[in-house]
């Protein structure tokens, strides 16, 4: 066995990974602690990352329309469909829509071979759903997308401020990292400002729940509270800023009292007075602020209020201050250096730029060929389909995302997609809800295979390397991409055999013509001219990276100039402005999304992961018990939401986290997991008129109970299928994949409940073998047993009837002959665990497999704290991201309450139990 270093592909904090290898097998990983991101944490997403890998599900060969082929083949087919939609239609018929999980080699070569030799401008990212505001709005304030921060902040900072950032879910380790530094700085505060009350609030001092979309006038008014207070630092804003005058009228365009502040934002004025106190009379203070903000109709504008104010104190270019935008994707900020957003060229030019069509332009000219870039910026992700709609756009190809699923309007999206003459699809996965659009479906390579670099939220670049063959007839992105151009007659223009002849060119392109009188702030010179061993080699390292800063550069703006013509930072005048998506009588409740802690975007890889689907194993909506009540929903009960361009179906979680008149949804399932349950069809494609991107925090829909008339659990065995196509018959499901089983959770139609025999002959290869009835509480369980082997489960009934299913699981594994199944066990399997099994309830901690009774026990009997919990049942020991669960649970178990009658109460009462075999 030995071990390689390589970086998480999931969010922006870009942990690294030392990946244990036996052969051709990733066996385990770890955390790196030489990393400078996470100093060897990872989350229980990252620790999971090797249960993803594997040849089931993944996409292993060529197809062109519908039928497997040949690389050739296909790509000569990629080749000539192009070229003709070119002939036809002309170069700007084509596009490309392109993800943050692709490598900055990848991106750099469909940056090159699209804009500069396919000449169209309509190359975009799923980034502009996520970052595309903070891009904005640092490229209005500082004169370039430069994020002056570093990690190393959070722990120099007195006073760090969450807004719209769920950091303990969405970016564990980066909120370990920050609870650590709390505990060792106790003059550390920490301020959250969400609607909901998340799980970073476990270690806030203070805690803002404004009202949704009220950041602007949050943070003009602390802008003009600093200047009437006298906190405003004259002497950085005279020597390093301009626009200080026509921001604060801007702010106080609207009554700038605490009170007419608070009452706008829908918090108490005394709190609001203590967090303007505090960020008023602290200097090092960083402000993270992530989708909260920028997925908004004015995103750019709140992301520019929160820099004016940092400006505006001088907390900036300093150890522990900044405003510091926190990165979704794995490589989303190192697909903007490269151009991959649809107004930019490339590192770090714009169209705008002066002479950089022109620089461009020479510097892709090869032995005769010379690109022909466009003009002017092309459209941006939501306009993109909507062209395609049109009829504007005849051919797109997509990469490694899924915008039938994540963009707004979501199902008009699906429309535009099944009217393309021509999509490509390059993929790694076998089935997503894209694939059916595609009439060219291109095998890619995923994690571990492929091969290159990505930038983290900290301008910190890192090697993602390839550690195992890629599966079938996979390919790289930047592979498929050549064959094309070469194909197109441009090959001499893409000549690379290896990734690292890419970087090489990247790092050239950003030093060229890159002169101090008009210098881009995006620089990587010094990391020109490396030998493959030397990219291999590559340590993780923060630009700028050049012969001045040959080590990096951890924080950006310290001298006070900034990367505008005049070297000034710009205050950016902002006027508040509201959700576009209004409420109505018709949709009176107020929709925001986001991640959950153990999923990932689509979930085509932690989907993979059976343990990563215990914490929140269905599609769910959060509700205040006020708003739940009004509609006569109970907790756990499935509901629909109802929004502009489709419905949501999912179980409702009652919460008093959650502000009433106001839902939280997550952003994770899809027709592969659940059958209505997008969120993207919930949204109108309202957009920044700045950054173009789509307001996802502040939707309108209605709430509703979901007609139903039965519930049930399903579990079959991973080997076998079910007979029919259950997903059309069902008023609901949600699929969740298990160790050695795939669990069904259904709800069926009104009036429809079936007999239960004919259905299950209808789906299930094996008769039941052992059933039990209760028709007069329309109870019914049962199970197939074939050959000594468990085949099905069946318990219809409420899954809050539901044993910990971890035992049952494991029955699934027991082959014929096998210990697990003989007649003394038989019966045991109705109740779906064994005498001396433990049900360990809700799962608590992922990377122990922790359930919430197994805590509460513990707890009742004296473990009544973390680190007590932690020496008994290892939760909470390994990334840490359950913690705020396990303090909230210790605080709930200080009360007791009456036990939950389990399984082993059914298991003692079994009515009418029969056993065939």
């Amino acid at each position: 066995m030995h071990q390689a270093r390589t970086t998480c592909p999931y969010c922006g904090v870009g942990c690294g990974v030392l990946a244990r290898l036996e052969g051709d097998r990733l066996t385990g990983v770890d955390g790196d602690s030489d990393h400078p991101a996470n100093f060897g944490r990872l989350c229980v997403k990252g620790s999971a990352l090797h249960e993803t890998l594997g040849d089931h599900g993944r996409l292993l060969r060529p197809r062109v329309d519908g039928v497997e082929v040949d690389w050739d083949t296909a790509l000569d087919t990629v080749a000539e469909r192009l070229q003709a939609t070119r002939t036809a239609h002309g170069d700007q018929a084509v596009a490309a829509y392109l993800s943050g999980q692709l490598l900055t080699e990848d991106y750099y070569v469909a940056n090159k071979l699209f804009k500069g030799f396919l000449g169209t401008p309509h190359l975009d990212t799923n980034s502009r759903l996520c970052m595309a505001s903070a891009v904005a709005a640092h490229k209005r304030a500082f004169g370039a997308d430069a994020v002056p921060c570093s990690y190393e902040d959070l722990e120099e900072a007195e006073l760090v401020v969450l807004v719209g950032a769920n950091l303990a879910w969405n970016h564990p380790v980066l909120y370990q990292r920050l609870r650590t530094a709390k505990s060792r700085n106790p003059l550390m505060r920490v301020v959250v400002i969400d609607p909901r009350v998340t799980d970073s609030c476990e270690i806030a001092d203070l805690y803002l729940g404004v009202a949704p979309g009220s950041d602007a006038r949050l943070f003009n008014g602390l802008l003009a509270w600093m200047a009437d207070q006298g906190k405003l630092d004259r002497v950085y804003l005279e020597k390093h800023t301009q626009g200080l005058d026509e921001t604060l009228a801007a702010a106080r365009g609207d009554d700038t009292t605490l009170e007419a502040i608070a009452a706008d934002c829908d918090v108490d004025a005394e709190r609001l007075e203590t967090f303007f106190y505090w960020f008023a009379s602290q200097l090092h203070v960083v402000t993270l602020f992530s989708q909260g903000i920028n997925q908004s109709s004015s995103g750019t504008d709140k992301a520019n209020a929160i820099i004016n104010c940092h400006l505006a104190g001088g907390k900036l270019g300093l150890p522990g201050a900044g405003p510091f935008s926190i990165t979704g994707q794995p490589n989303a900020m190192g697909g903007r250096e490269v151009g991959g957003l649809a107004n930019q060229l490339a590192a770090h030019m714009d169209y705008h730029t002066p002479g950089a069509l022109d620089r461009v332009t020479r510097f892709w000219t090869t032995d005769g060929l010379v690109p022909t870039l466009p003009e002017g910026p092309g459209h941006k992700a939501v306009e993109l389909f909507a062209a395609i709609e049109r009829g504007e756009l005849r051919a797109v190809w997509i990469m490694a995302t899924n915008p039938a699923v994540s963009l707004p309007d979501a199902n008009r999206v699906r429309r535009a997609l099944a009217r393309c003459p021509l999509v490509i699809v390059s993929e790694c996965v076998a089935d997503t809800d894209l694939l059916a659009y595609a009439d060219i479906v291109l095998p890619a390579t995923g994690w571990s295979e492929k091969d290159g670099t990505v930038t983290n939220s900290e301008r910190c670049i890192s090697r993602q390397r390839g550690l195992l063959p890629p599966p079938g007839e996979a390919r790289h992105d930047w592979w498929i991409m050549v064959e094309v151009a070469r194909r197109l007659g441009v090959g001499e223009a893409f000549a690379y055999r290896h990734p690292g002849e890419i970087f090489d060119e990247h790092a050239r392109l950003s030093a060229f013509e890159n002169a101090a009188e008009s210098a881009r702030l995006f620089d990587i010179s010094a990391l020109a001219g490396l030998d493959r061993a030397a990219y291999d080699a590559l340590a993780p390292i923060q630009w700028p990276v050049t012969a001045d800063a040959p080590h990096g550069t951890a924080r950006l703006f310290e001298d006070g100039r900034f990367a505008t013509p005049d070297g000034r930072a710009h205050l950016v005048p902002v006027r508040p402005r509201g959700p576009e998506q209004s409420l109505s009588p018709a949709r009176p409740l107020r929709l925001n999304t986001g991640r959950v802690r153990d999923q990932w975007h689509t979930m085509t890889r932690t989907g993979r992961a059976p343990r990563l689907m215990n914490h929140r194993a269905e599609p769910f909506i959060e509700v205040a018990p006020e708003d739940a009540a009004a509609q006569g929903i109970e907790d756990q009960q499935l509901a629909r939401l109802s929004g502009a361009g489709g419905d949501y179906v999912g179980r409702v979680r009652l919460s008093r986290a959650q502000r009433r008149g106001e839902l939280f949804v997550p952003i994770h399932w899809t027709d592969q997991f659940s059958g209505t349950a997008r969120t993207g069809a919930l949204f109108e494609a309202h957009l920044d008129p700045v950054s173009g991107q789509p307001e996802l925090k502040q939707g309108a829909v209605a709430l509703a109970p979901l007609a139903a008339s039965w519930e049930a659990t399903l579990l079959v065995a991973n080997d076998l299928t079910l007979g029919g196509e259950i997903r059309g018959d069902v008023a609901y499901w949600a699929r969740i994949p298990l160790s050695h089983a795939e669990r069904w959770q259904l709800a069926g139609h009104p009036g429809d409940a079936p007999d239960w025999r004919t259905w299950l002959a209808a789906y299930l290869p094996t008769a039941p073998t052992l059933w039990s009835e209760d028709p007069d509480g329309g109870r019914w369980r049962a199970a197939g047993i074939a050959e000594g082997r468990l085949h099905w489960w069946l318990m219809v009934g409420p899954p809050a009837e539901l044993p910990g299913l971890a035992w049952l699981t494991e029955r699934f594994a027991e082959a014929a002959g096998g210990e697990g199944l003989d007649a003394g066990r038989r019966r045991r399997l109705l109740a779906g665990c064994d005498d001396g099994a433990g049900d360990s309830g809700p799962l608590v901690c992922s990377c122990h497999q922790v359930g919430q009774r197994a805590i509460v026990a513990a707890i009742r009997e004296g473990d009544a704290s973390v680190e007590t919990l932690g020496a008994r049942l290892a939760c909470g020991t390994q990334c840490g991201s359950c913690i705020p669960e396990l303090k909230s649970l210790i605080e709930e178990s200080a009360e007791p309450r009456a036990e939950e009658e389990g399984a082993h109460a059914f298991a003692k009462t079994q009515p009418n139990t029969i056993d065939v075999a």
